[in-house]
């Protein structure tokens, strides 16, 4: 019965690891595509700027 249970345990364990590491490699892909977009963005205004300045 023992075995049973710390089996269960480490299996969850287990899971609640995977799902850490899914979760910050999310977080890193939506932050990435959030400063590109941001780059972007900037990039245009800037540029239309420039053009509404000469």
């Amino acid at each position: 019965m023992t075995d049973t249970s710390d089996a269960n345990k480490q299996r969850n364990r287990q899971i609640a690891r995977n799902e850490e590491a899914k979760q910050v490699t999310g977080s890193i892909r939506v932050s990435t595509w959030a400063v590109a977009v941001f780059v972007i963005i900037c990039g245009l205004l800037f540029t239309l700027g420039w053009l509404s300045l000469r």
